[in-house]
Parts: structure tokens; C-alpha cells; sequence
């Protein structure tokens, strides 16, 4: 009898534990990995930073490594075409006392910033990937400190520096050999501010978030190519409600929309979000006609990261404030990535951050966590093309040791700013040393939107159809050798074991594409070791 009775416990019991033990079912979309590139080096000795050319869909790569007889670090550019096929290795002599800062492109040309060890002097790199063509000369500002960010436009540089606690650009000339800082950029520390380049208009756009400390407010200012101030205009909002950080969308003029957070008195956390049309004008009292504010209750998928349970009681609560005349308020930081543009108007797509300030942290996606510096190989240069979103300084505030992303929100706006949408992609575990982006965005020819990020070998992806819910755990692994486009075979037969995933990333390409890059040791089939730097193309 008890043998019977153990053997029908069993017999419920088993399916579970085999349902534990079953690996998930895989993904009902998946990208195709057809094509991967290895190099040759090492994480501990080596630094890679990856540009992608929007204009030829290629990628140049500018090469730091270790050369032990000279006890001088060498350098090289290579470019890679769609299919990741490198062309032959540029070597870049770059002169004694100088490290690199700051890259990035405009068409086909690629710029690649270094500071000296005399105090405000840079030397600039400028690769011309069509001909092969590399020029390069030095700058003595003497004044300029501090780099916060390379912008290219009409082939001169706007980078952004400190000068005697104060922000401001520092326009360099390749053309004639000359720099100037611009008069109409000069913000004392701590300013907080984004200056992007609109290569369909030719303009620097510079949005500049102002407070004193109760009330924030935007101004924005357009620069030619020259860094000639063209126009200046404030944004600000009636009531307790500031604006804190905004994007501005680019290429058609006719529609201009201004999208971003805003805050309730509390300038270091977000209410919601806020859009305008910048050219709808304004009030005889100065007010934007067209301002209009989301509460992020009223979005229908921000709070899916929390329980439901606890979103219902979130909502009462602030139900209940409202009821005794008590503004709600939320405590969100949001890290913004440019505006896309749609058929409809455009999409906006933001991160949710934590800082973290833990005396006992050590560095997050570091193979041990110590003896590095407490920094992430290339994050400080702005790693793999993706500088800090924003130039911010809280100077009178601890520092934060790291940023835990929780989630991300994307929202369709029309070209008036009215909402349409709203979706969220949930995260898993993911921490930075840096304020920089994690999720990539790439659009489908069917209108849907891929989210996507990078952890340890792995690709995370959900896929986006406006506000309809989806899976946010999809996930495959990438591979260490392309796949055939016919090949049926599973790819745990082929593939190789990737050991350990140092320093993954993951880039917006082209079209559909993703572009995976970073550092892994792989153990062949015959279980010899190799280390290499790796990009592997991901297309949907």
C-alpha cells in the first residue's frame, strides 16, 4: 500500500518537477545571426570604440591596444561594410601625452577627439572612410577642461567642455585651424543640457534646462554651422508643474515638436511626460498654446513592472492625496533617447533609472569587480558610439557609484504632440557605472517597433505594436559563428561555449538590424581557448 501510495504521489508530482527542469520554449520571432566578425584582442589590453555611419550603413572602428616594446599604446581605424566584411586596418600615430576622449561621424567622415597633458589642449582625428583619407591637428585652447560630449556638423566639431565652472561649446574648425567658445553657451555649474546635430537642417539644436531650485524651465537655442546663434526661445509651464529634460524632433520644420519630462517643484524626479508644437505659438502671456502633460497614471502600461496589486493601491492613494487637494507626486528619473520619426508623428522612447550610491559597490559588468577602477572599459570615452545622454552636474550632491534600470517606456505622439500611444519594456537586472542608454530601438517595415538590450551573452527583446501587450522575457543567445540562412540544424549542436561576456552592448545599425559588440572567451569544440572583440549583426 505505501508502495502504491509513493508511486501515485510521483506520478502528480513528476510533471512539475519536469516542467522546472524543461528549458523555456524559444521564441515565436527571432533575429537572424548570419553574419559575425571577430578580432583578435583582448579585454584587459585592449579598448574598442564602435561608430556606426548611418550614411553607407558601414561601421568604423578606432582600435586601442597595448604595444609592449614601446610601452605606448597603438591605434588603428578599420571599417567595416554591412555585411561586416573589414577592409584593411588605418593606422593613427597619435602623438606622446595624449588619450582618447570622445568619437563620432557625420556621413562618412569620423572624428576622433583626444586630450592632452598640457591643460586645455586637443588633437583631432578626422577619416575620411570613402577615400581613406586622415588629417589631424592639435588645438591649444588652454582654457578648455573637462569633455563632456563631440558633436559633428558641416565638418566642424562642437564639443562641449568646462570652462571656470561654467559649461559651454567649443567650436573647432578643421577647415581653417582655429577654435572659438561660443558666446551665446556659457552656463555656470551645475547646468544640465543636450546640443544635438540636425544634419537635415543644418543646425545645432541646444536644449538647456534651467532651475532654481522650485521651478524648471527650457530654453532652447539654434546654431548654424559656423556656431552662430540664429534664434532663442523659452518654454516654460503655468502652475507648481517644470520642465525638466526635453527632445526635440528633427529633419521637417513644418512639424516641430518638443517632447520630455516634467516635475512637480522637486527638479530631480519626474511627474510625467509633456509634449509641444513649437509652432502652434503662444498665449499673450507667454504660455505655449499647444503644452499638454501625461501623468504617468494615466499611462496605460508604465506601471507594468509593478504587481497589479500594487499598482490598484498606487492608484487609490493618489486618488485619496487628490481628494484632500494634495498634489500626487512620483519619484522617477528618466534617461531619453532621440526622437524617431513615424508616418503618424514620432516616437519617443525613455529609460527609467535608479541611482545608487552603496558605499560597497565595485563596478557593475566587471569580471570581478575590482581592479578596474571602479569604470567600465569604454564607457567613460562614451564606449561603442553612446556617450552620457545628458552633460549634468549636481555638484553640491553625492555622486552616484552606479544606475539600476528598471524598465523602459515608448510612446507615439502625432506632429501636433497629442499622445497615441503608450507601451513599456520590463528590464532584467540591468546596471550601469555610466548614465548612458541601454535599450536599442529598430522599426519593422510593418510598422511595429523592436525594443532591445544586451546582458551577458544574450539578446532581451520585446517587439512593439502600439499599445498592445506582448512578452517582455524573449531572449536568444547570440552565436559564435554566423548561422546558414537555410540551416535547420539546432544551434546547440554548432555552436561553440562562450565562457564569460565582458563589456556587451548593443547598437541601433541599420534598417532592421542590431549590432551586438563586446568582449568574450570561447571554448572551440576541441577546448582550445580564444579571446576576442566581437560584433555580431542581429536582424529581424
Amino acid at each position: 500500500m505505501k508502495h502504491t501510495l509513493l508511486l501515485f504521489c510521483l506520478l502528480i508530482v513528476a510533471p512539475g518537477l519536469w516542467a522546472q527542469k524543461s528549458k523555456a520554449p524559444r521564441p515565436p520571432v527571432e533575429p537572424l545571426q548570419e553574419r559575425r566578425t571577430e578580432l583578435p584582442l583582448e579585454f584587459s589590453n585592449s579598448e574598442v570604440q564602435v561608430q556606426p555611419l548611418a550614411e553607407d550603413s558601414s561601421l568604423v572602428l578606432l582600435v586601442e591596444h597595448d604595444v609592449r616594446l614601446t610601452s605606448q599604446p597603438g591605434y588603428y581605424f578599420q571599417k567595416l561594410d554591412y555585411q561586416l566584411q573589414p577592409a584593411p586596418a588605418r593606422p593613427l600615430e597619435v602623438p606622446r601625452g595624449y588619450e582618447f576622449e570622445r568619437i563620432c561621424a557625420e556621413g562618412t567622415d569620423v572624428y576622433a577627439l583626444f586630450s592632452g597633458v598640457a591643460e586645455g589642449t586637443l588633437w583631432v582625428a578626422a577619416l575620411d572612410t570613402r577615400t581613406g583619407e586622415l588629417a589631424t591637428g592639435e588645438f591649444k585652447t588652454k582654457k578648455a577642461r573637462q569633455i563632456h560630449n563631440l558633436t559633428a556638423l558641416d565638418g566642424n566639431l562642437f564639443v562641449t567642455v568646462e570652462v571656470e565652472q561654467h559649461l559651454t561649446v567649443l567650436l573647432l574648425n578643421l577647415l581653417t585651424a582655429q577654435f572659438q567658445f561660443l558666446p551665446s553657451v556659457y552656463e555656470p555649474l551645475p547646468a544640465r543640457f543636450t546640443l544635438l546635430a540636425d544634419s537635415a537642417t543644418q543646425r545645432a539644436e541646444l536644449i538647456l534646462s534651467e532651475t532654481n531650485g522650485f521651478k524648471s524651465r527650457l530654453q532652447l537655442k539654434q546654431l548654424d554651422q559656423q556656431g552662430q546663434l540664429i534664434r532663442s526661445e523659452f518654454v516654460q509651464a503655468g502652475s507648481e508643474r517644470g520642465l525638466l529634460d526635453a527632445q526635440l524632433s528633427s529633419g521637417d520644420s513644418a512639424a516641430r515638436v518638443l517632447a520630455g519630462t516634467y516635475t512637480l517643484r522637486d527638479s530631480r524626479y519626474s511627474q510625467g511626460l509633456f509634449a509641444a508644437d513649437l509652432t502652434a505659438g503662444t498665449t499673450p502671456t507667454g504660455q505655449r498654446r499647444s503644452l499638454r502633460f501625461y501623468d504617468f497614471l494615466n499611462f496605460k502600461h508604465f506601471f507594468d513592472f509593478m504587481k497589479p496589486a500594487k499598482v490598484e493601491r498606487l492608484r487609490q492613494r493618489q486618488a485619496r492625496l487628490r481628494d484632500e487637494a494634495r498634489q500626487p507626486r512620483h519619484r522617477y528619473q528618466l534617461l531619453m533617447h532621440d526622437m524617431l520619426p513615424t508616418a503618424e508623428g514620432f516616437v519617443l522612447v525613455a529609460e527609467v533609472y535608479y541611482a545608487r550610491y552603496n558605499s560597497g559597490y565595485s563596478g557593475y559588468g566587471l569580471p570581478g569587480g575590482i581592479g578596474y577602477g571602479g569604470l567600465p572599459y569604454g564607457t567613460g570615452a562614451g564606449g561603442f558610439g553612446y556617450p552620457s545622454r545628458y552633460n549634468s552636474f549636481y555638484t553640491n550632491r553625492r555622486p552616484a557609484n552606479g544606475y539600476h534600470f528598471s524598465h523602459a517606456v515608448v510612446c507615439g505622439f502625432d506632429r501636433q504632440g497629442n499622445l497615441l500611444w503608450d507601451n513599456s519594456f520590463l528590464l532584467d537586472e540591468v546596471n550601469r557605472t555610466q548614465l548612458e542608454e541601454t535599450v536599442a530601438v529598430r522599426p519593422l517595415n510593418d510598422g511595429k517597433l523592436v525594443l532591445a538590450y544586451m546582458k551577458d551573452d544574450k539578446l532581451y527583446y520585446k517587439l512593439v505594436n502600439r499599445t498592445a501587450p506582448s512578452p517582455n522575457d524573449w531572449q536568444v543567445r547570440l552565436r559564435t559563428a554566423p548561422a546558414a540562412p537555410t540551416s535547420t540544424e539546432s544551434p546547440s549542436k554548432r555552436e561553440e561555449k562562450t565562457i564569460s561576456t565582458y563589456q556587451e552592448h548593443l547598437l541601433p545599425w541599420y534598417g532592421h538590424h542590431f549590432l551586438a559588440v563586446g568582449y568574450q572567451s570561447v571554448r572551440a569544440e576541441s577546448g582550445a581557448m580564444r579571446e576576442v572583440f566581437f560584433l555580431n549583426d542581429l536582424a529581424f
